[in-house]
């Protein structure tokens, strides 16, 4: 082999492995990213066990894409038609919660936990409605007054910024596994790239050269 072909060989195969490595990162990134978006920036909602005696409550039905949401207020639960229908929901930011009475179980109420809003005295009267718009994300939990031991109570997750199990009650995007074993591959392959190269920039190109 000529002089000057083993440099030239180790810059051609340094160039191969640049693209190579910067290839495999750009593509673990991106499949990263995909996947936070498909996912949605949130996994089980952790709601402190503030539903765990709503005997109505098994899962958070998904409201997001909606601008308006009506929730029933006197559905059966709790023993008696003391219940939200239904007791959690997931909302977009800016999505108005529309509370209509349907005139069983006695009178009821909506308080917001901190008192921040609050339809007013109990009612019974059924096609009243109480309307709240709830702009923050996170975990909006309210109660009806007259029933709150019996658990009746509610919850309104706004956005995809609120406390999970999944992440031990952090906020933010949680991100699935088949993301993390692609980044922990791509980690692999920009090792061995970079192995690769070093052992060509120290022997060179000319593994059979004759003497």
């Amino acid at each position: 082999m000529t002089d000057g072909a083993p440099e030239r060989s180790r810059r051609a195969f340094l160039r191969s492995a640049g693209v190579v490595a910067g290839g495999t990162a750009a593509a673990g990134a991106a499949s990263t990213a995909a996947a936070q978006e498909e996912d949605g920036g949130g996994g089980q909602p952790d709601y402190g066990g503030w539903l765990s005696d709503t005997s109505n409550f098994s899962t958070t039905e998904d409201f997001r894409g909606q601008e308006e949401v009506t929730v029933e207020v006197g559905v059966e639960g709790n023993g008696n038609d003391w219940a939200f229908g239904p007791p959690a929901i997931h909302v977009d930011s800016g999505t108005t919660v529309v509370w209509e009475w349907t005139g069983r179980g006695g009178g009821h109420n909506v308080v917001g936990e901190n008192d921040d809003y609050s339809s007013g005295p109990s009612t019974g009267e059924a096609g009243t409605t109480f309307k709240q718009t709830f702009e923050a994300a996170g975990i909006h939990k309210y109660y009806c007054d007259p029933h709150l031991s019996v658990g009746m109570k509610g919850a309104v997750i706004v956005g995809d910024d609120y406390p999970t199990i999944s992440t031990g009650g952090n906020t933010g995007p949680v991100v699935p596994e088949n993301a993390k074993l692609l980044g922990v591959s791509s980690g692999f392959v920009m090792t061995a790239v970079l192995g690769l190269s070093y052992f060509f920039m120290k022997y060179g190109g000319d593994y059979g050269e004759e003497a």
